[in-house]
């Protein structure tokens, strides 16, 4: 073997030593926004559903059909350590008709003496219900600013998808709680 057949060999095992840990590296930051993406589809570990208005329309229409069958719904919220605000929900718990718009108002007070932007994470147990949980309308979609002292009521528009009635995996659930917590935005004041 040649010197230059071996220099070949070896820039060309380089380049491709050089191109996978590229390829890792891009899959590395890739990978977040995926799992995000793959949980906002499925609903896979809680993650709710957005939906439209004309979603929820015929949602309505479904559940009609369904009996009007019933389901209680819990709410809970927090704020994470430091942020200076108390956040809470209006209504602990709530029974709501499958398919059925309804809303649930969560309190925000900012205790600081600054304004604070808060975003909300969010999650829903038991984790199969966060395929039919759905949000029209939610507070959590955006970044929300408090000034000092400021105390604001926060709606969730939502609805319980029908389809639920129809999953072996949602058979004997009886209650859905929907969960927040507020934490201070990234880059924010």
């Amino acid at each position: 073997m040649t010197t230059a057949t071996l220099e070949s060999r070896n820039l060309r095992t380089g380049m491709l030593a050089l191109l996978g840990a590229a390829a890792m590296l891009g899959l590395g930051y890739a990978a977040v926004p995926l799992y995000e993406l793959f949980c906002q589809v499925t609903g896979f570990g809680g993650t709710t559903q957005r939906a439209s208005e004309s979603e929820a329309a015929i949602a309505e229409r479904l559940a009609s059909a369904a009996g009007g069958q019933q389901i209680s719904i819990r709410f809970d919220g927090n704020a994470a350590p430091g942020l200076g605000w108390d956040f809470r929900p209006e209504q602990v718990t709530d029974t709501v008709t499958i398919g059925q718009r309804d809303m649930a108002i969560y309190l925000a007070k900012n205790n600081s003496d600054r304004p604070i932007t808060g975003t909300a994470t969010f999650n829903v147990e038991p984790e199969q219900a966060g395929a039919y949980f759905n949000k029209i309308q939610c507070f959590c979609f955006t970044e929300q600013t408090l000034q000092p002292g400021q105390e604001v009521r926060m709606p969730v528009l939502y609805f319980v998808d029908p389809k639920a009635l129809d999953d072996p995996n949602m058979e004997g659930v009886e209650q859905i709680t929907l969960s927040y917590t507020f934490h201070e935005a990234k880059g924010a004041n």
